[in-house]
């Protein structure tokens, strides 16, 4: 899709419809599209026997979300969040509905893995597909310790040459979008505080551009939702800067790095001090833009270890 612009965090909008984890913000002549767990293991050794030993900090989330445009319901997806001892893997889905399904419609799928290192979300693979009537297109993205080793757009889109270039340098010290929709909490306290999102920068890679995140908090509130989660969550305030691989005339790149109103609701895995987006909101000029959880199953899992 070489008319989109990625801008944003979870369930994304494309300049087609929506997509995995992302949200973008078209301009006028256009409709907008909706589209980082402690890893802790304990094993105990008793000599040469084989003992199996509960892992803790590990959890998984199964959720669904409806996207809507000023108050009118254009799509729905779900996300699947597992934190294991060492390793996490999410997968998210979605599909237009509503007027945006008549207009289009199109759905997409995302997955993204990797490994848990020093308490750090490490992602080695992201995959996102979208398909729009008979036409698909397919991101991969390859990382290692935090650098893209690998990254394709299939099939390859066309030269834009206003478009600012990728180099290598921006391709260091990334997440992929959809691990950056996962937020981290170090410490040993509450990971529902002020301190899960005040002042982090986030900076993704999603295959075709770089840009960053930047979370502040803004307030707690209560969220309750008929299967699953209520109780607190963290809202952060965010910011969007492009760094690369967009086109700065783009009205809309323009449109949301200006914005100042956008937000992200954090609810917890449970079981683990990693947070997950429960609602998303971002204006447009048609209105505003939301994601929100309509469930939200979480509990937190329990792995065996052996130890020797």
């Amino acid at each position: 899709m070489s008319g989109g612009e990625a801008t944003g965090f979870a369930l994304v909008t494309t300049s087609r419809f929506p997509r995995p984890l992302r949200i973008s913000c078209i301009g006028p002549r256009r409709f907008p599209r909706l589209r980082r767990g402690v890893p802790a293991c304990f094993g105990i050794a008793l000599g040469t026997m084989m003992l199996a030993a509960p892992a803790v900090a590990q959890g998984r989330v199964d959720a669904k979300y409806q996207a809507s445009l000023a108050g009118l319901p254009i799509g729905k997806g779900a996300w699947v969040v597992e934190i294991a001892d060492d390793r996490f893997s999410t997968a998210v889905s979605g599909a237009a509905t509503g007027l945006m399904k008549s207009i289009g419609g199109g759905n997409g799928t995302g997955t993204s893995q990797g490994k848990i290192v020093a308490g750090q979300l490490v992602p080695q693979s992201y995959v996102s597909t979208v398909n729009y009537g008979k036409k698909a297109e397919t991101i991969r993205i390859a990382l290692a310790g935090g650098n893209v080793k690998d990254a394709a757009i299939e099939p390859e889109p066309p030269v834009t040459p206003d478009r600012i270039p990728v180099t290598d340098a921006h391709r260091r010290n990334v997440l992929d979008p959809m691990t950056g929709a996962l937020l981290k909490v170090g410490g040993n306290g509450d990971p529902l505080s002020p301190e899960a999102c005040n002042n982090k920068t986030i900076s993704v890679f999603d295959g075709r551009m770089r840009y960053d995140l930047r979370l502040d908090f803004k307030r707690m509130d209560m969220v309750r939702v008929a299967k699953g989660y209520h109780g607190p969550v963290v809202v952060c305030a965010v910011y969007f800067t492009p760094i690369a691989g967009y086109v700065p005339d783009r009205y809309s790149i323009k449109y949301v790095a200006a914005q100042r109103n956008m937000e992200i609701w954090f609810a917890p895995v449970a079981g683990t001090r990693v947070l997950v987006p429960f609602r998303i909101s971002i204006p447009t000029p048609l209105g505003t833009g939301v994601i929100e959880a309509t469930e939200f199953v979480s509990a937190p899992t329990q792995a065996t270890v052996k130890s020797n």
